[in-house]
């Protein structure tokens, strides 16, 4: 997705949320609710973070996701009073980074939150200050990031960063947060940084919450557990399909793509434009559709929230040769939980390589 975000207001946000307040107090809940639960607040970008915050933090958090729903794009969200209002009383603010949900940012340095805040991007082999990290330990859940390089796999890896644990939001703010070029920022499609992150989340819930910490640590050990369940899949499909070609019509599954061993073959310019929301080259459209034409590639990946005519085109062509086409989403579908959803994902990519 690119990132194309229509500019935030945050004078306005603030005299928005002047009026806000005279309707609701403390963190927004479900219709009908009179009073925000007990616990800890927890307020996540989307709901791919606010399921896995969840998952650790059980009864003891309430979470608060921002985006729930495929028809908002969180590159081009335009976040409201309430909004404000929610991240304003939160505890703990988990969001993506790498230039994916900068609105955070704002909503962080608008409402003043000193909210420690887990950026997920910085857990990834791939986020730029861990350059040449992934060729150390590639295999083991240690010395993932500068910070860790000591650690075992078993401990938690929530100081792996300066601006994941330590830094207030008004300092967080300040960074940015901008896009990275080259860096591709859906890292929640890579199940490896997710139980970093999950690790992350249970080390920050503790120290909110010290007597419950034991909680916290073990709910991540069992995601971690069931995360490791998705790495085995994705390796049964390498086993089978190693070096494969995939084209992939935009950046989203690009980590699921590699960690199966499979070999994204899709020109870069062509996902660099439908990404950013441009028409992609006359000369980079006819090379996509030559590849496809070629009979070289094994299977071809939308994305179900963007598109446009080129990736209309590749889907068309690709169903004219026989080849299977299946689509991933960014944000959780209702009912699923992140582990029951890429599971899904990954049994839909094993199911159309196997045609």
């Amino acid at each position: 997705m690119a990132p194309n975000r229509r500019s935030l207001t945050l004078l306005g946000l603030a005299a928005a949320s002047v009026l806000a307040l005279a309707g609701c107090a403390g963190t927004p809940q479900a219709a009908g609710d009179t009073e925000p639960e007990a616990g800890l607040t927890v307020v996540a970008s989307t709901n791919v973070y606010g399921q896995i915050a969840e998952q650790i933090g059980g009864d003891l958090v309430e979470v608060t996701s921002i985006i729930t729903s495929e028809s908002q794009d969180p590159h081009s969200f335009e976040p409201s009073a309430r909004d404000q209002l929610t991240v304003a009383d939160a505890d703990l603010i988990i969001e993506n980074g790498g230039g994916y949900d900068a609105y955070v940012d704002a909503l962080i340095k608008s409402s003043g939150s000193e909210a420690h805040v887990i950026t997920a991007a910085e857990y990834s082999h791939d986020w730029p200050e861990n350059a040449g990290h992934e060729e150390e330990h590639a295999d083991e859940h240690a010395d993932e990031t500068d910070a860790a390089t000591d650690e075992h796999a078993d401990e938690t890896h929530a100081d792996e960063t300066d601006a994941a644990t330590d830094e207030h939001a008004d300092e967080h703010a300040e960074e940015g947060h901008e896009h990275i070029e080259g860096f591709n920022e859906h890292v929640w499609y890579d199940p490896h940084t997710m139980a970093y992150v999950a690790e992350a989340i249970a080390e920050e819930l503790g120290e909110l919450s010290p007597d419950d910490a034991e909680t916290f640590t073990a709910n991540a050990e069992a995601f971690v557990g069931e995360i490791e369940g998705l790495e085995d899949s994705l390796a049964e499909i390498g086993s089978a399909h190693e070096g494969e070609h995939v084209f992939v019509t935009e950046p989203v599954p690009g980590y699921l793509v590699r960690e199966a061993d499979l070999e994204n073959v899709t020109p870069e310019a062509f996902s660099e434009a439908v990404e950013e929301g441009q028409d992609v080259a006359p000369a980079t459209l006819l090379e996509s559709l030559g590849l496809i034409e070629s009979g070289e590639v094994s299977v071809v990946i939308t994305n179900t929230q963007t598109g446009g005519a080129e990736t209309t085109q590749i889907v068309d062509a690709a169903e004219a040769a026989g080849i299977p086409v299946i689509a991933f989403s960014e944000t959780l579908p209702e009912g699923q939980t992140y582990i029951s959803w890429m599971q899904e994902n990954i049994e839909a990519l094993s199911a159309a390589l196997d045609e």
